[in-house]
């Protein structure tokens, strides 16, 4: 049984409990997941399979044809029985109940003020104000003399790689492979995200 599968979001919608709560889910799309290669213990020090997804065919100089993979991902196993390279995985491995960790990049939100990226209060918006959605003052006295590293200013937001812990698989069709997670998950609709089950406490 493999300890993580590659999947793509759908979307958000909500699931109703037996007890009538409403449960906010968002979609994963499970496509069939190959088992390029695998690592064994006595030749890379641990087991581990590469799981690929978007395979095509992909033709070198000398006319000989391969099949490369869109997106591939590692993870180890505790055992490689019944994952040998070419097999299929599907979303029958993940069923309801199961927790998972979820790692994908988050939503880019281009270039932002510090009030946007750092939730700066900002100055008076009254008439007369030169201070009103600047960081303010950042200079530094003749020692050390420079902007210190790290210090909250403008710049590029969100596109970062996010990873949400202990989320519940709320619903799962192996046969249609989509599985409904409980809560939101980083990335637009049609991102790639990975997702890797959480041992049982």
């Amino acid at each position: 049984m493999p300890n993580g599968l590659i999947a793509r979001k759908v979307g958000m919608s909500r699931v109703f409990l037996p007890s009538g709560e409403a449960v906010p889910v968002t979609y994963l799309s499970i496509e069939p997941n190959t088992v390029v290669r695998t690592k064994k213990k006595d030749k890379d020090g641990y087991d581990a399979v590469v799981i690929g997804v978007g395979a095509k065919m992909w033709k070198s100089r000398k006319g000989k044809e391969n099949i490369r993979y869109a997106t591939q991902k590692e993870w180890k196993v505790d055992s490689l029985e019944g994952l040998e390279p070419g097999k299929i995985l599907s979303a029958e491995a993940f069923p309801a109940a199961t927790r998972i960790s979820i790692t994908g990049v988050s939503k880019g939100k281009g270039f932002q003020g510090v009030m946007k990226r750092h939730h700066f209060a900002g100055g008076p918006a009254s008439h007369g104000s030169h201070f009103k959605r600047e960081p303010g003052s950042v200079g530094m006295r003749a020692q050390p003399g420079r902007i210190l590293k790290g210090h909250k200013m403008a710049g590029h937001m969100g596109r970062e790689t996010v990873t949400l812990k202990h989320r519940p698989i709320v619903t799962s069709d192996a046969a249609a492979g989509v599985i409904g997670v409980k809560g939101a998950v980083p990335g637009p609709n049609g991102a790639i995200v990975y997702i890797t089950r959480e041992p049982i406490p």
